[in-house]
């Protein structure tokens, strides 16, 4: 009685978390910022800020000692450099890229200001009077290329000459050298420019974006009248921008075209020089995404050969793993023999190796050591939750696990591969940066810890994410489940579901929760038991359990989600009349797609920026899955929440920004109208001028508040005893 009294007061003095924490930085956790190797191998520099003198420094450390060696740059004595936002070397470590100002244009690109610092002259020099975008150093250092009103330049850093090696770039028509929205979003890269390994030869991709469809968002903003976004969108099965590979050669400030026609060549997703200078990389999908060639441009004669070609029945999935070693023999991975794995091939394409190989996936591939053999790479051998980092010879024997704490493990490595930094991080720990020796793996000292963090956490009422599996449809999914730290078995709770959902993802992770992990603590607190299921078509369980959704987004992972709610509505602590689901994105349209085909077992759903049917979503990610309308519309319209609007019988709670580039506001209003015509009721949110994100300012805050509100209403109780709204 006095240890139950005991946890009873202890539980009572903590505090409950609020929104206000959760969005106004109580939580935070400390990281490095911007960490870079050094050539040396001995030393790494970090983007620091020192408040008090209000400077921005880029400082060097050595990694045995951890001791700071010296200042590269300091903001304070740089007139004209206020702030550094995110820095670049060159090669040879001789001149730094310093960001100073940058303005966001979708996910991952920028228009930015830029300087360069020349650490031997001590001089600081302004990149271009524009803002410009992918500002890349030579390999000598001596140019700088970057991107400009759609067109390709490069700088001579010695002469300050500026040579403008595109003229027809225009907006919403040529692009040159940069991404269009499409491949940026889906493709993950905005660079479409490299340069060759003499600095002498810079390939890029031309967009010709003049057939692709045009789409619109109103921008409210605070003026009289609102203004257009106006940007090419390819929708599923609607036309795409026109790619071709050209050669510019510095020497003749010539471009010649490389034809690609023999070969797959609607999208080119990567381009990459080799290790020889006169030798370009490029890899090539068709449509369907499941046919990816590795070609190689001889920049002599303009030839190109296939080396070779990854085929499957679903699609490929583009990475950035591919690697070349000094004899432009290369690293490869694939999912080929059901699980990704690493793979050796020589310059012509012929197989030399398996590097690794077993029922678990490669999740990340961090490099070769030249001088030892050795791969280093990050693994789910320690089950799918989890990840390790290990090391093993190009022959794939020897392999050493080099992390030894079940979580989360990530590493950043020096140059030569002597030591690594470790991230780790699980549910009960924030994240611990620590040096190891690459060889075993051995800490040799600890650099940054969150402990304070782990304090402040201490202080407030959470409960242990418990993580197991639950079997539904003939499939062991991944599952976790967050319970009232006074959790009760013989009373009744009204359970809450959180997804994803999307090809390839992972919710069910062993590492330090974000935001949303907060959120649901706090909901926990106020009497919710809170569940997230891994369904199948999500990833690191192999290639089968990953593309059994293809051709049918939205059905297999519909089916899991509402079979998981069964089994555990039948549990007796759960009520399973009170039974709710959520999502963002993805996990929007699963959420209303439950609800609406299983009334009998969802009571509610909040759908945060839901694609309402894939026909309104792009090109590469919606056809990888899906194909194109056109061919495949009963994929397409069986599974749209909007065929489903006339089964909805509980709450529902739809929210959109109406500048979603991504996710177009489009798909809510459509959903709108179809569920005024089916004359249901529900409520619905538009956050002006906010994109997928749904955030700045108060936004986030104002939506939580909203959903918080939205939960207690229908699945718990509106008020708490002093007659107020639970928040």
């Amino acid at each position: 009685m006095l240890f139950l009294a005991a946890i009873s007061t202890s539980i009572a003095q903590q505090k409950e978390i609020t929104l206000e924490d959760i969005w106004g930085g109580t939580f935070r956790a400390e990281r490095l910022d911007v960490l870079r190797s050094l050539n040396n191998g001995k030393e790494y520099s970090v983007l620091n800020y020192d408040r008090t003198a209000k400077a921005s420094t880029i400082d060097v450390y050595d990694y045995k000692s951890g001791q700071k060696v010296r200042t590269l740059v300091n903001t304070n004595e740089l007139p004209g450099l206020e702030y550094i936002i995110s820095y670049e070397f060159s090669k040879d470590e001789s001149k730094v890229l310093l960001a100073a100002q940058l303005e966001q244009i979708y996910r991952r690109s920028s228009l930015g200001t830029y300087f360069i610092y020349d650490l031997n002259k001590k001089t600081l020099t302004l990149a271009s009077p524009n803002k410009i975008q992918e500002p890349t150093f030579s390999p000598d250092g001596s140019k700088l290329a970057y991107g400009y009103a759609n067109n390709l330049y490069y700088k001579d850093l010695e002469t300050g000459e500026e040579v403008q090696v595109t003229t027809d770039g225009k907006k919403n028509s040529i692009i040159n050298g940069i991404t269009d929205w499409v491949y940026e979003e889906e493709f993950a890269f905005v660079r479409a420019f490299d340069w060759n390994a003499t600095g002498t030869m810079l390939a890029f991709i031309r967009f010709d974006e003049t057939d692709v469809p045009e789409f619109s968002m109103d921008m409210y903003g605070e003026d009289l009248y609102q203004t257009q976004q106006v940007f090419k969108y390819p929708k599923a099965g609607e036309a795409n921008a026109k790619v071709s590979l050209k050669l510019y050669d510095l020497s003749t400030k010539a471009t010649a075209n490389v034809d690609l026609s023999a070969y797959n060549n609607y999208y080119i997703p990567r381009l990459l020089w080799t290790q020889d200078p006169v030798v370009l990389s490029v890899q090539t999908t068709n449509r369907h995404q499941n046919e990816l060639d590795l070609i190689f441009v001889n920049a002599k004669d303009m030839s190109a050969k296939r080396i070779y070609q990854e085929t499957d029945a679903a699609y490929v999935d583009v990475t950035d793993n591919l690697t070349f070693l000094n004899d432009n023999s290369f690293i490869w991975t694939s999912e080929k023999n059901g699980w990704n794995h690493i793979y050796h091939y020589d310059k012509n394409g012929t197989l030399i190796n398996q590097i690794t190989d077993g029922t678990w996936e490669v999740t990340n591939y961090y490099g070769f050591d030249q001088n030892t053999g050795r791969v280093y790479y990050q693994s789910t051998e320690n089950g799918s939750i989890n990840r390790d980092v290990y090391s093993i010879l190009r022959s794939g024997k020897n392999k050493v696990r080099l992390s030894d704490r079940t979580g989360t493990n990530s590493a950043d490595f020096s140059a030569d591969y002597t030591y690594y930094i470790n991230s780790f991080s699980n549910t009960e720990t924030p994240y611990v940066f620590t040096l190891n020796n690459a060889k075993n793996g051995k800490v040799i000292r600890e650099i940054k810890n969150n402990s304070a963090l782990k304090s402040v956490v201490a202080d407030y009422k959470t409960s242990p994410k418990e993580f197991s599996t639950i079997n539904v449809n003939g499939y062991e999914l991944n599952m976790y489940t967050i319970k009232p730290l006074d959790f009760d078995a013989s009373k009744e709770y009204p359970l809450f579901m959180y997804q994803y959902s999307g090809p390839g993802s992972q919710n069910v992770s062993n590492s330090w929760g974000g935001a949303n992990d907060y959120w649901h603590q706090m909901l926990a607190q106020q009497g919710y038991i809170i569940v997230c299921v891994d369904g199948r078509g999500t990833g690191l369980k192999g290639r089968d359990f990953k593309k059994i959704t293809q051709k049918e987004l939205g059905k297999y992972e519909v089916e899991d989600q509402i079979a998981a709610a069964q089994k555990l509505g039948a549990l007796p602590y759960i009520d399973a009349n009170r039974i709710g689901i959520w999502g963002w994105s993805y996990g929007g349209f699963m959420a209303a797609n439950c609800l609406f085909q299983a009334a009998d077992t969802f009571s509610m759903a909040i759908s945060v920026a839901p694609v309402s049917s894939w026909r309104f979503y792009d090109t590469i990610y919606t056809e990888r899955y899906m194909q194109t309308p056109q061919e495949n519309p009963t994929g397409y319209d069986e599974n749209s929440p909007i065929s489903h609007v006339d089964k909805l019988e509980g709450d529902f709670l739809l929210v959109h920004g109406s500048a979603d580039d991504n996710v177009h506001v489009q798909n809510t209003m459509r959903l709108v109208e179809a569920l005024v015509q089916a004359d249901k009721a529900f409520d619905w949110a538009i956050y002006p001028d906010k994109n997928h994100g749904i955030y700045g300012g108060n936004t986030r805050l104002h939506l939580y508040k909203k959903m918080t509100r939205f939960i207690h209403e229908t699945l718990g109780e509106l008020e708490d005893e002093s007659g107020q709204i639970k928040n």
